[in-house]
């Protein structure tokens, strides 16, 4: 286990404190009123957000690996940056850079994450030599050709969703929750998505995601994780299956830093064409 000094999430990616989830059990227990799945779904997003509070900033190096239902592939290399919002009316902001190849070299995307107004986001293109700012309308588009949308580059801020817990069962070697969770916000490419999340150390193992049509579109794994400063598990190896055109994007991250110094200047839109 590392120990040493969010991802595209924050955290997948908060119970307000795990006393307080008790809390609220036990006032429902006071009046006898049983936890709703509603509550409970939640409670567990709560406590699995505290215990990711705190982190300041991260950077990582990270390897993108493309494959089509044939098994072609295409790699490309990226870093990314995240500054924790302490607010927990505002989203985190993250970039990301691409370093490989050369075609798409110095490409940048920028996210500022909002609650429930639409996120910012702003795409830097270095053939063109100029910003886009991504549409709230297009969050559901694929990201470079990958099978990572773009509002799934965005911190999971907890109050972006509705929640409802629908079972506890195995995952593996673990017991997950599983819980359901509807987008709040407006122009999500989802309707829904499940998540398992296991017991011990609330970390995301897995989520399905559910397009417009309420189809299973696909399928985000996570594994490979490592826990940084006694505290945070970040996952090494994120792989996303598209069940519907056979498609799969790996993300395996590498070189995890915390407490970098980042600050808001570092994720500025008006210095993306400046970045190197």
């Amino acid at each position: 286990m590392q120990t040493s000094p969010t991802t595209f999430c924050k955290r997948w990616i908060s119970l307000a404190t795990l006393a307080a989830a008790l809390a609220v059990a036990g006032s429902l227990a006071g009046t006898g009123r049983a936890e709703t799945p509603e509550e409970k779904g939640r409670a567990i997003a709560e406590e699995m957000d505290r215990r990711d509070l705190g982190f300041g900033d991260t950077t990582a190096g990270l390897t993108m690996e493309l494959a089509n239902k044939e098994g072609q592939t295409s790699t490309r290399k990226l870093r990314i940056q995240t500054l924790e919002v302490p607010a927990r009316d505002v989203g985190d902001k993250a970039l990301i850079i691409f370093d490989y190849p050369r075609d798409i070299e110095g490409t940048a995307l920028l996210s500022f994450t909002n609650i429930l107004e639409p996120d910012d986001q702003w795409l830097y293109l270095p053939a063109l030599k100029r910003v886009k700012r991504i549409s709230s309308a297009n969050k559901s588009g694929s990201f470079v050709g990958s099978e990572f949308a773009y509002e799934d580059m965005l911190s999971q801020e907890v109050d972006k969703y509705d929640y409802r817990w629908l079972r506890d069962e195995a995952c593996g070697a673990l017991t997950c929750f599983v819980i359901e969770r509807h987008p709040r916000y407006e122009n999500s490419g989802y309707t829904r998505q499940v998540t398992w999340i296991d017991q011990q150390e609330y970390r995301p193992q897995r989520v399905d995601f559910y397009d417009r049509k309420d189809a299973l579109m696909k399928t985000l794994t996570f594994t490979g994780y490592n826990q940084y400063l006694d505290q945070y598990w970040r996952a090494d190896d994120w792989f996303m299956e598209n069940r519907q055109n056979g498609k799969t994007t790996r993300l395996t991250f590498e070189d995890w830093r915390f407490g970098t110094g980042l600050d808001a200047n570092d994720l500025d839109p008006n210095r993306l064409d400046r970045l190197r």
